[in-house]
């Protein structure tokens, strides 16, 4: 047997034990999502639009799922749906490597699997979640994906879950979550509809170079940091004394040049910790101490 030969069997066996596990995610095929568990499917975040969306299984029998719990900070949601006798996907005993091979399982057009074949191309990526935050630890691959692919799985030869389809990178190469026992943790977790909590200070911000744009627009000195560009009312930023126009230029005693770094800075905080920001005010330099409602703790920025 040749291993064009080996591949097509690989990919007809894949089709056989997964695609029947897939599901179209959005009456316009908007994404997909894959059976993880009796009456329990995972998909992107990305791909809801309000509490309940449109599933369609892979026989043409349509469903309305509702959201067990959403991670839109972490791309990744569980939803409820009636599965019936449908397999669910076995999850993979480790995350995939470099060089591995893998198979990419989505939906067509008409409801029916697809399934392609690839390699692992990078580990170690990352990406950014709906609200724009930086999701780290994404595998690359080069099974190719069509259009509302996103939520669909990544498996290996004996069909078992090894990442979770994100987006196209461009040029060939896709990006998914590992299956790793991290991500099983927090589908078990979002399934009972315990969404993680992080801590936010309720601002919007601009980047480094269109703050510094900003400032001297003004006549005033340019300096790497972020501007705040609005507050929320009752936010822990307003708390704090947070206005618009203010320059962040340090977060917990660490110097602000990025988005990532402030939300580093917020994820390494410990319950019922504050943060310290250091802040450029006109050019007044001061420091102000930000307050979080642990009950209340979700968000991003």
């Amino acid at each position: 047997m040749t291993a064009l030969d080996e591949v097509a069997e690989a990919t007809r066996g894949v089709a056989e034990r997964v695609g029947a596990s897939v599901v179209a995610v959005g009456r316009n095929l908007r994404g997909a999502g894959v059976i993880v568990g009796d009456g329990l499917v995972i998909t992107c975040a990305h791909n809801l639009r309000g509490r309940t969306t449109h599933v369609t299984f892979t026989d043409g029998e349509q469903a309305t799922a509702s959201v067990a719990g959403a991670d839109f900070d972490g791309d990744l949601a569980a939803l409820v749906v009636e599965t019936g006798n449908r397999p669910t996907v076995r999850w993979g005993n480790e995350a995939p490597r470099l060089g591995d091979v893998v198979f990419a399982v989505g939906v067509q057009p008409d409801g029916s699997p697809r399934v392609t074949a690839g390699s692992v191309s990078g580990t170690g990526q990352a990406f950014r979640g709906p609200r724009g935050r930086r999701i780290s630890g994404s595998v690359e691959h080069t099974a190719p994906l069509p259009r509302g692919s996103s939520g669909s799985p990544v498996v290996d030869s004996t069909g078992c879950l090894v990442g979770v389809n994100t987006h196209r990178l461009g040029d060939g190469f896709y990006l998914a979550q590992p299956a790793d026992t991290a991500l099983k943790d927090r589908v078990d977790a979002l399934a009972t509809g315990e969404a993680p909590s992080r801590r936010w200070l309720g601002v919007a911000m601009a980047p480094g170079p269109v703050a510094r744009k900003l400032r001297r627009s003004v006549g005033l000195p340019e300096r790497d940091g972020l501007l705040v560009r609005h507050v929320e009312p009752g936010s822990p930023a307003d708390g704090a004394g947070l206005r618009e126009g203010d320059l962040v230029v340090g977060a917990g005693g660490n110097e602000i040049t990025s988005i990532d770094d402030l939300h580093d800075a917020l994820d390494a905080l410990e319950t019922g910790a504050t943060l310290t920001l250091d802040l450029v005010r006109g050019t007044d330099e001061l420091r102000v101490t930000v307050v979080f409602d642990e009950a209340a703790a979700e968000g991003s920025a």
